[in-house]
C-alpha cells in the first residue's frame, strides 16, 4: 500500500496543510522530505527504519556523511536534500533573533542559544544585550574557557554593556558535558553580575545554560 492510498486524513502532506507541521510526527516530517519509499514499503517506513537504524532524529542529521551514506537506501543526494532543510531551519531561527528586533518569547531565546552554543566543545560564556524595549543590540561570546569552565569577569561586562548602551541582558553558557542544570558556581556568579549590572541601573533577564538537548532558564527555575 502507498501513501496516496491512504484515507487523506492520516497522509502526512495533507495532514501537515490542514493542521500544521507541529501535528506530524519525526517519521512523517522526514518522510516528506525523503518523499519516496523503497521497494514494498512506503516513505513514512522508510523513514522509521532510519530513525531506529540511527537512534533519533539529531543523531540522524548529525551523522557524518560517510556513516548516513553507508546506510541502505541512502545517499549524498538524500545527505544533502536533508542538510539543506536543516541549514534553512537554523537560519530561520537565527534571524528571530537578530539586532533592531524586539525578543518575542522566551522559547525564541532558548531556541537562538541552543542553535548557538549546543554543539560547542568547549564552555562559553554569551550575553544578549538589549534596549528598554527588548530590541537586540547585538549577541556577544565575552568569555571563553576550556570543558572545564570558563573566568566570567563582572567589570568587563559592565563596560561592555555600558558601551553599548544597554538596558538589560540575558546570559547564556553552554555547559559540554550535555547536562544543563546549573551549579552552585552559576548560581553564584549570576548573582555577583546582577548586583553589578544593578549600580549601573542595567537589568539581567535571564541566564540559560545549554545543555546538550535543552537550554534550562535561571527565570524559570526562580533563580534570579
Amino acid at each position: 500500500m502507498t501513501i496516496k492510498s491512504w484515507p487523506a486524513a492520516e497522509r502526512p502532506r495533507e495532514r501537515l496543510l490542514g493542521r500544521g507541521a507541529s501535528t506530524l510526527s519525526d517519521a512523517e516530517l522526514l518522510a516528506i522530505l525523503l518523499r519516496t519509499g523503497l521497494p514494498g514499503g512506503t516513505a513514512v517506513d522508510r523513514a522509521r527504519e532510519l530513525l531506529g537504524a540511527f537512534g533519533d532524529l539529531r543523531q540522524l542529521l548529525d551523522a557524518e556523511p560517510a556513516a548516513f551514506c553507508a546506510t541502505h537506501g541512502l545517499g549524498e543526494a538524500t545527505y544533502v536534500h536533508l542538510q539543506a532543510a536543516l541549514e534553512l531551519s537554523r537560519r530561520y531561527l537565527l534571524s528571530r533573533i537578530s539586532r533592531g528586533r524586539a525578543l518575542g518569547s522566551p522559547q525564541e531565546v532558548r531556541q537562538f542559544l541552543q542553535l548557538k552554543m549546543r554543539c560547542l566543545p568547549h564552555e562559553v560564556f554569551a550575553c544578549l544585550f538589549l534596549d528598554n524595549q527588548h530590541t537586540v543590540i547585538s549577541y556577544e561570546e565575552l568569555f571563553r574557557g576550556t570543558i572545564d569552565g570558563a573566568s566570567v569577569y563582572p567589570r568587563e561586562i559592565v563596560k561592555r554593556s555600558l558601551a553599548l548602551n544597554a538596558a538589560a541582558v540575558i546570559f547564556a553558557h553552554n555547559h559540554p558535558s550535555g547536562v544543563a542544570e546549573p551549579s552552585q558556581a552559576d548560581q553564584r556568579l549570576t548573582q555577583r553580575l546582577k548586583s553589578a549590572l544593578g549600580t549601573v541601573d542595567i537589568r539581567v533577564l535571564d541566564h540559560f545554560v545549554v545543555g546538550e538537548s535543552e537550554a534550562l532558564s535561571f527565570a524559570e527555575r526562580g533563580l534570579l
